[in-house]
């Protein structure tokens, strides 16, 4: 059985003095995100209830269906707020990797929100006024299409300040967010169904038949299936240990491979715990006759190497071998192959 040098080097992969900037730029971006949230969360509560009052008084499935759809966008914001605020503590001796994941758990039910409440509804709206059929009332259709113009305006507002954040973090770092993701989703599904609620409230108003309405409701909940089908794989996908970017995965293992003390990287994984965090481990094959100090040297100024290539990379292991060693013990005289040992 063979044995490996000294490999776990008591210092942290990265220093602080590294650590606290890239920990005060995340501080950053979540106010950002909340106050996006937040804007969301507001816009969503008034245009809920107007969109209630007129499309009960419009007698309107398709601004029924825009007002669940608001519904459920205003219990995913309180999600994505619970997200931002739980996400953010400490590791601890239960959780020692620390709750990053926790965005990825309630962008999940955010996403079973838009599809339960949202989709769901709007789809049962539309199927109900086929099956009744005939009714045509156009009682308060002017006030509904009023509110409908309002919460466009509403919508649009929110989504603007949504996309202003993604372009001030980045295109690439927004998108990493789940919370600006679930809004941005949200906001945009939401212009694109108050844009169909308006078509199908007025080509019902111009030709007398419900099947207009009816159709703009299927399609709101065809939209919001597919919005929340779109964000429910993408947080499963994080929830059960995405590696991180091919790009940075690339960075890694370049990096690895240009040590001159790394004779082969034997395997190289990595899994993002976080909005901002990345998990790296590495196993690494040495250059013959380093002894265990340098070996523990060459371990840590490769981890504080990695940590500045890739700033998110804030957990690394490395796993590191001897390969002689490794074929020696593997060899048929030390397993008792071949005659070698009984």
């Amino acid at each position: 059985m063979s044995t490996s040098p000294k490999t776990s080097p008591k210092t942290p992969s990265q220093t602080p003095r590294e650590a606290a900037p890239r920990s005060e730029a995340a501080r950053r971006a979540d106010r950002r995100t909340r106050v996006t949230v937040l804007v969301a969360l507001a816009a969503n509560l008034v245009i809920a209830a107007a969109k209630a009052a007129g499309g009960l008084v419009a007698g309107s499935p398709a601004l029924l269906s825009e007002a669940a759809h608001s519904v459920a966008d205003s219990v995913n914001e309180l999600f994505l707020l619970a997200a931002l605020r739980r996400s953010r503590r400490p590791a601890d001796r239960r959780h020692p990797f620390g709750y990053g994941k926790e965005r990825y758990f309630w962008a999940l039910l955010a996403a079973v929100g838009i599809f339960v409440m949202g989709g769901c509804f709007s789809v049962f709206q539309g199927v109900e006024a086929l099956r009744d059929g005939g009714e045509e009332s156009f009682g308060g259709y002017t006030a509904g299409m009023a509110v409908l113009g309002v919460a466009l305006l509403a919508e649009g507002t929110s989504l603007l300040r949504a996309l202003h954040q993604l372009r001030v973090q980045g295109v690439a770092d927004g998108l990493r967010d789940p919370a600006l993701r679930t809004v941005i989703a949200e906001d945009g599904a939401a212009v694109l169904g108050v844009v169909i609620a308006l078509a199908g409230m007025g080509l019902h108003m111009a030709t007398g038949r419900m099947a207009w309405e009816a159709a703009a409701s299927l399609a709101i909940g065809a939209l919001l299936v597919h919005v929340a089908y779109r964000l429910g794989r993408d947080a499963r996908d994080q929830l059960i240990g995405e590696a991180a970017d091919p790009r940075a995965d690339a960075r890694i293992r370049a990096l690895l491979a240009a040590q001159p003390e790394i004779d082969s990287v034997e395997a190289l994984f990595t899994m993002k715990t976080g909005v901002d965090s990345t998990l790296v481990a590495a196993r690494v094959d040495l250059v013959p006759g380093l002894d265990s100090e340098r070996v523990e040297e060459v371990a840590v100024r490769i981890k504080r190497s990695i940590a500045r290539t890739v700033p998110e990379a804030d957990r690394i292991f490395l796993d590191v071998t001897d390969r002689r060693a490794r074929e020696a013990a593997e060899s048929p005289a030390a397993t008792g192959e071949r005659g070698g040992a009984c």
